[in-house]
């Protein structure tokens, strides 16, 4: 586990003087992600999106590394190849069989629980060394904030609209971080930007997993969420805080909550704040907010409840 001290020494491999908004939780994301990297070289693949579009506008590139853009749905399936011809390349005695390059892929939420699942799911069923890391903001941010299977429930978006038909998002977000750990994959994992070390120690724990690793990160987007843009770590760890983004991983089988919340704070501290939820909390929406509370304690206790037995 790094202490602050030694990632302050290392080099950060996305650098500052892009276009991403002000308070994005993907550049946080991905900066904390790959000091987990170590010192080791780092080949990146990213899906079309937010985190793509804003860092490699032509001929311009925030990226300290080599760099491959992606499909919005075949990011994973990208950088799975790239692994599999860099051991080709190893066998065929055309590389140094002891050197280290480490292989990362990244998607937003559309890219990967959407239009990307198919290539990540068959990615970790391949058992390919490469980490996938998903920036979880809960909609197509880039292409207008349409709602994504990550949208919460009750959430506006373009395609989520409020009115007299529905108050936002009808459906329950998608839990990605479990579908993949029922691959069976080494190490699968949840955090969130606003718990720094323990998102960099799993990014530690990941790259140094032989076989593929997933990383699902909580990263608020001011834009889409109507927040200010100073307030994207302090939203980020009421999610945590209210147990509406537990943080946890699944090591081997064995599932872990790496952030205990012993009082949960109520589900509304975390919706208040945000723009796309300010419809409900108008009269005539009490059982509404009452549906979304207890969705959330149900998810939670079935959390403990499997930490607790693993």
């Amino acid at each position: 586990m790094a202490n602050l001290k030694e990632l302050t020494h290392r080099e950060d491999r996305l650098a500052g003087g892009h276009r991403l908004c002000a308070g994005c939780g993907a550049s946080i994301a991905v900066r904390q992600v790959l000091l987990g990297a170590g010192e080791d070289p780092v080949v990146v693949g990213c899906a079309t999106g937010c985190l793509e579009v804003s860092t490699t506008i032509y001929p311009y590139s925030s990226w300290k590394t080599p760099f491959i853009h992606n499909a919005f749905e075949n990011s994973a399936a990208t950088i799975s190849g790239v692994e599999a011809a860099f051991n080709g390349l190893k066998r065929a005695g055309k590389i140094d069989p002891d050197k280290k390059v480490r292989f990362v892929a990244f998607g937003g939420d559309g890219g990967t629980y959407d239009i990307g699942l198919q290539a990540l799911s068959g990615a970790m069923e391949r058992g390919h060394d490469m980490v996938y890391v998903c920036y979880d903001n809960g909609a197509y941010m880039n292409t207008g904030i349409q709602r994504s299977s990550a949208t919460p429930k009750g959430a506006w978006a373009t395609t989520a609209e409020v009115g007299v038909a529905q108050q936002g998002k009808r459906q329950v977000r998608k839990d990605l971080t479990a579908i993949i750990a029922a691959h069976g994959v080494p190490y699968a994992a949840q955090a969130s930007v606003s718990h720094w070390k323990d998102l960099t120690t799993k990014a530690e724990k990941a790259f140094n997993t032989p076989g593929p690793a997933f990383i699902n990160v909580f990263a608020p987007c001011p834009r889409g969420w109507r927040t200010p843009s100073s307030q994207t770590v302090e939203i980020a760890k009421l999610a945590v805080q209210t147990g509406f983004w537990p943080v946890y991983e699944v090591e081997n089988g064995v599932w872990r909550q790496t952030v205990k919340v012993v009082n949960r704070k109520p589900l509304e501290e975390f919706l208040k704040p945000q723009g796309r939820f300010k419809h409900l909390f108008a009269p005539g929406n009490e059982a509404l907010l009452a549906e979304m509370q207890a969705d959330v304690d149900l998810a939670w206790d079935r959390l403990v409840a499997r930490c607790a037995t693993e």
